[in-house]
């Protein structure tokens, strides 16, 4: 036996200090988990008008030309305020949806669902939605983001700030896309 553990012990010693040729170098990875230069596309609404004849509801086609698939992420922002920045300027204030607002008529829900080619946004609530204020209902701008799965799982970003998110996909203002109601 005692022969047995000194071989064995010679033959890890061995292999342990055997080295070869290094491989050939592999292909750079994406980046996006630390936070830089992750994919993602950021979409924003024209100005929504709620109401009975749209059924409190508007769907939007993602264009033709951009691909989603079944494993990505949607996240939806609705505009909810602009504010003041401290510098004279404007500022705006993206809130994530589902949201819910409680009114005097009762409790209001904006929402919306998705498929890889199109978000429906909408509007619920335990009252009557006619009776919603104007405020709540006319000229509702939303920004629809599409960002790998994998984003989602990043513990590094709040998905309910869209300036992080933003910041995370490394992008700005001018990356944000247009939507029509025809894509």
């Amino acid at each position: 036996m005692k022969h047995f553990g000194k071989l064995l012990l010679a033959f890890s010693v061995l292999f342990i200090s055997c080295e070869g040729d290094p491989g050939p170098p592999g292909f750079d990875g994406l980046d996006g988990l630390d936070g830089e230069s992750l994919l993602g596309t950021v979409f924003e609404t024209p100005a929504i008008n709620f109401n009975q004849g749209n059924d409190f509801s508007a769907s939007f086609d993602f264009p033709t030309n951009f691909e989603v698939f079944e494993s990505d992420a949607i996240l939806v922002y609705l505009l909810e305020d602009v504010t003041g920045d401290g510098n004279g300027g404007e500022a705006d204030i993206w809130t994530p949806l589902p949201q819910t607002f409680f009114l005097n008529e009762g409790t209001l829900l904006y929402s919306f669902n998705h498929t890889f080619f199109d978000v429906a946004l909408f509007l619920d609530g335990n009252f009557d939605l006619s009776l919603t204020p104007d405020g709540f209902t006319q000229n509702q701008i939303f920004r629809i983001v599409v960002v790998p799965a994998e984003f989602g799982q990043a513990s590094n970003v709040d998905l309910s700030n869209f300036s992080q998110v933003m910041k995370a996909m490394g992008k700005s203002e001018i990356d944000i896309i247009k939507m029509t109601r025809e894509q």
